[in-house]
């Protein structure tokens, strides 16, 4: 606790009540099986209170004996307070404060002072490390202080600028309580060292300039370069820049840190909760980049993916394709891994299925990045509009990326390169968190985008979060990322919509997807059309969950007889609808709701009266995603294309359709039930938002208000140039492959 935490802001006392909360909690977390050890300030300040309560009454007793001289003796500043004669008159004062505070929860203190040389001697810190650790054992708080009484004036940290000790590397100093505190902590071989300031923790630069912002993690080896420094803390010896350098020292033995604003409530209690809280010194490691990290790095990747022509984005999407093809056997031995791990833990049936990676499924990967690629020129950078405002004035509406994406998502690995593909064709940094259960096959997958992306040095554009963070954490990252794209349950994409307060969120919700056989459909084509909708692949969001029968149908037996057949044949279990359940006197149980998404050999069957009455049914129990009608009646087709709200309607089709690929698009990073920015499969163009760009020639508003010049408001047209083939990006294939 430094200096600014537990004293006032006139810098004459303690804060008492700041303190007391600091106390209860150390005391709570003690009395939990926590060892706690405290490295406090407060004793000058404290001495400073008792000093300068003693020199106002001397002088008031001189101003009685001496008239108007002891006034002007105290005027004058004369009575100075010497910090080491404050510290040893605070010390036993504030040492009795703590005692009082902390026999309130039965916790038991003990005080140890420090100085610089008590460092210098093995024999000494092995004396400090054992008498710790006896009063620990005793459960007893050691509380640590320098010994200000007698420590000389604090110096440069000589130590940590350069000198070495053999085999152990840098050293620190003991000049504050700061470096103190991570020596402590390495000494005592701590788990956790909470560095409490007066601020929220470490900023870009000091809080009180311009543009100054909080870094909710920081690695010195990345992020150095970043943080200016300001001087010292208002009271004390140390400094931000003392608190970073300490937390670094520790960071390198073994202790993890958090600097943190100690006049914030129960902040202690909520960093060993684990709650975000203050700055995190991260430690990079093979585990992966702190997150914060990764955006910069994405952000700054897909700046350079920006900058490129759209023939070198290509050859890096086709690049990857490749990659998918030549390393099939180590993708699909990676990805067995995974697929044993989630039988081990009995992950269900629809879940591996997710899962699973194939050659047929890698092939298809290979053949949509083309495609991907194949499409760029058309993308990044394309003039949407030409208006000539006024004679010289020509403006352009012309594409651009988002920025940085976020894609959340569950299970299928085959997902981290399709969205890597999309983001770089589009020239946006990407960050992928990928679920537990894939964690080797989105491992391996994401070296060959690393592979794939360092042909045109922008190996960062994309990152994988592999640590442990929360997702409730990466949705604080509203300065750093762009757009959420959660891909997975239904569950999972109202979790994020949830969460994400400032970050814009493109989701769906639950695939609840209905195939209507209408009484004049073709019945070969509905057991086919119904038959791939649901078995195909049962745990895809565009699988059909509910079939909807004309109630015609139902005066000819076979045909649903037919139907029941074809899908229990192919293992799937049915469930009724209400008004169908009334009906028979045996058949499927009755379905518990009609807004089910089963994910699973699962199907729903219920009877309405017709097309409109299908469409109602939708629009109360659907979930807008994808609904299809198989008839042989163009103008009942119409109606239901017309009147069906979902981002996909079709005819005659299969439910399955409904994907990116399949669509021509390559690939997507989610389909979008929303209605705001994109909607159905979204591709390349769902990644993609527009800037205006004005060229003039020395125009000024002033111009037109006195009528030099006028505005014409002209469209021009849109001259894209001519079409050119996509580069295949063949040397970049065998350059990587090499």
């Amino acid at each position: 606790m430094g200096s600014a935490v537990i004293t006032r802001e006139d810098e004459c006392g303690l804060a008492l009540g700041r303190l007391a909360s600091i106390v209860e909690q150390v005391a709570e977390l003690q009395n939990e099986g926590r060892e706690c050890l405290m490295v406090t300030s407060g004793s000058v300040a404290f001495g400073k209170q008792k000093l300068t309560e003693e020199l106002i009454m001397s002088l008031s007793m001189r101003e009685t004996i001496s008239g108007n001289n002891g006034i002007k003796a105290r005027r004058s500043g004369i009575y100075t307070l010497e910090p080491r004669a404050a510290a040893a008159v605070g010390q036993s004062g504030l040492m009795s404060l703590y005692d009082a505070m902390f026999a309130q929860y039965g916790v038991r203190i003990a005080q140890i002072l420090i100085t610089r040389p008590d460092f210098y001697s093995d024999e000494i810190k092995q004396n400090l490390y054992e008498t710790m650790s006896e009063l620990i054992s005793l459960n007893i708080v050691p509380i640590v202080n320098t010994n200000d009484a007698v420590a000389p004036p604090a110096q440069i940290d000589d130590d940590l600028a350069g000198r070495l000790q053999p085999a152990k590397g840098p050293v620190i100093s003991i000049k504050d309580n700061d470096s103190l505190a991570a020596r402590l902590a390495a000494q005592m071989h701590a788990d956790l060292l909470i560095l409490m300031t007066d601020v929220d923790g470490l900023y870009t630069r000091p809080p009180d300039q311009d543009g100054a912002r909080l870094i909710d993690t920081y690695v010195p080896s990345d992020g150095a370069d970043e943080v200016q420094f300001g001087g010292k803390s208002r009271v004390g010896t140390g400094g931000m820049d003392s608190k970073a350098k300490a937390a670094t020292w520790a960071l390198d033995h073994g202790v993890s840190v958090v600097i943190c604003n100690g006049l914030q409530d129960k902040a202690i209690k909520d960093i060993v909760a684990g709650r975000r809280v203050g700055t995190f010194i991260a430690k990079q490691n093979p585990g992966g980049a702190a997150v914060e990290v990764l955006a910069k790095g994405a952000r700054r990747g897909g700046r350079t993916l920006q900058s490129l022509s759209w023939q070198d984005r290509a050859g890096v999407i086709t690049a990857l394709a490749g990659l998918l093809e030549a390393r099939c056997p180590e993708i699909l031995a990676a990805n067995d891994k995974d697929l044993r791990q989630a039988k081990a833990e009995r992950l269900s049936e629809a879940l591996q299925a997710r899962l699973k990676l194939t050659p047929e499924k890698l092939a298809d990967l290979a053949s949509g990045l083309r495609q991907i690629a194949a499409d760029g020129r058309r993308q990044l950078g394309r003039v949407l509009r030409r208006t000539q405002l006024a004679p010289g004035m020509e403006l352009r509406q012309v594409t651009v990326p988002l920025g940085v994406l976020l894609v959340i998502f569950e299970s299928r690995p085959d997902c981290l390169p399709q969205v890597a593909s999309l983001a770089i064709s589009t020239g946006n940094g990407l960050l992928l968190k990928g679920g537990r259960e894939a964690k080797h096959s989105n491992e391996y997958l994401m070296q060959l985008v690393k592979e794939a992306l360092s042909t045109v040095g922008a190996k960062n554009a994309v990152g994988l979060v592999s640590g442990r963070e929360e997702i409730s954490d990466l949705l604080q990252l509203d300065d750093c990322i762009d757009l959420v794209i959660p891909r997975g349950s239904g569950e999972l994409v109202r979790e994020i919509q949830t969460q994400s307060r400032h970050i814009p969120v493109l989701g769906h919700s639950e695939g609840v997807c209905h195939v209507y056989i209408d009484k004049d459909a073709d019945m070969e084509k509905a057991l086919q059309i119904v038959k791939d909708s649901k078995c195909d692949y049962p745990a895809a969001c565009n699988a059909v969950e509910t079939l909807l029968l004309h109630e015609d149908l139902m005066k000819v037996p076979h045909i649903f007889d037919g139907i029941c057949h074809m899908l229990k044949s192919n293992g799937v279990q049915l469930r009724s609808g209400p008004r169908l359940n009334s009906l028979l006197t045996f058949g499927p149980p009755l379905a518990s709701s009609l807004r089910t998404e089963y994910g699973d050999l699962e199907c729903c069957i219920e009877l309405v009266d017709d097309t409109a009455a299908a469409i109602e049914h939708i629009h109360e129990h659907g979930s807008g995603h994808t609904d299809s009608i198989v008839t042989e009646n163009a103008a009942e087709a119409a109606r239901f294309l017309d009147g069906v709200d979902s981002a996909c309607v079709f005819h005659n089709a299969s439910t399955r359709f409904a994907d990116g690929y399949r669509f021509g698009l390559g690939a997507e990073v989610g389909i979008s039930t929303g209605r705001i920015h994109a909607r159905g499969p979204v591709g390349v163009e769902g990644l993609l938002t527009t800037k205006w760009v004005l060229h003039g020639s020395g125009d000024t508003v002033e111009d037109f208000k006195t009528g030099r010049n006028a505005f014409v408001h002209q469209a021009l047209p849109v001259d894209e140039g001519p079409e050119e083939p996509a580069v295949r990006g063949t040397d970049k294939i065998e350059s990587v492959l090499e």
